[in-house]
């Protein structure tokens, strides 16, 4: 019998958790600012993320968004009330981009794996978002966009995890343009895995989190690493980085349990952290 949900207390109101079978689920909450980026979500983002990597119990985790959008990227309000500070806002813009860099790497350093479903837009920084989750489910309405060119703000920070995500002429395509994109061509780019009826976009995102969750911790901790880590080096240097993370790999007791699991045709019992 499948668990309930349960609700876990998060750093700030806009941002909602929930926990099950394995997966917390983290919900931008401020439909209002159609789950703007703020530097308070992003701070609180950075929280939860931080109290999951200690949390052995949580293995797997889904960003979804509340209302209309997935995210709509930084608050613009925000940033233009700040032109009014002493300095013309520099130190907070610093701050802003700071925290926002850090809180995606955090997705990518974070030894589990990071599954976005996005419903509605994902522009700017929510695309941004998206891109640097390992997986990405949309439905079939979810739109995807870099637009800040079209107000005079080229979406460079965007681009480092977009242009690590899909193909260099498609980031610039969407860099340069600033046009909407459709989920099928998020899918077509590279962008997300796969498009699903709309509205459905959590259910399997967390269903495919919930299966990652029985996969061995350990294993995946190490192949995040290994493959972010050697997906942007030599090939020489990239096979040296891999054939130290397979050692690695065969010298724990869960890669011993699963090989003599798949021989003796029985499932595998993993440690637990």
């Amino acid at each position: 019998m499948k668990s309930a949900p349960k609700d876990v207390a998060a750093p700030a109101p806009f941002l909602r958790r929930s926990d099950s079978m394995g997966v917390a689920t983290l919900t931008l909450n401020d439909p209002g600012s159609r789950n703007a980026l703020s530097l308070a979500m992003i701070e609180a983002l950075n929280d939860a993320l931080a109290d999951i990597a200690h949390q052995p119990d949580v293995r797997a985790i889904v960003f979804a968004g509340q209302g209309p959008a997935f995210s709509s990227g930084h608050d613009l309000r925000e940033i233009a009330a700040h032109r009014n500070d002493r300095d013309g806002g520099k130190e907070f813009y610093e701050r802003l981009m700071r925290s926002c860099g850090q809180m995606m790497q955090a997705i990518v350093n974070l030894p589990k794996p990071v599954i976005a479903a996005v419903e509605g837009v994902a522009t700017a920084a929510g695309c941004q978002l998206v891109a640097s989750c390992d997986l990405a489910i949309a439905g079939q309405g979810a739109r995807f966009a870099t637009p800040g060119v079209n107000i005079g703000l080229f979406c460079s920070t965007p681009m480092v995890a977009i242009a690590r995500t899909i193909s260099r002429k498609h980031a610039m395509e969407m860099a340069w343009t600033g046009a909407l994109y459709s989920a099928d061509d998020a899918e077509r780019f590279g962008l997300i895995n796969r498009v699903v009826p709309a509205g459905q976009a959590l259910a399997r995102a967390q269903e495919m989190a919930a299966g990652l969750a029985q996969r061995s911790a350990k294993t995946l901790a190490i192949g995040k690493k290994t493959f972010y880590e050697q997906v942007e080096l030599s090939l020489s240097e990239a096979y040296a980085v891999a054939g130290r993370a397979m050692v690695e790999n065969l010298l724990l007791p869960d890669a011993a349990e699963g090989i003599d699991a798949f021989l003796e045709k029985r499932p595998p019992q993993w440690e637990r952290e």
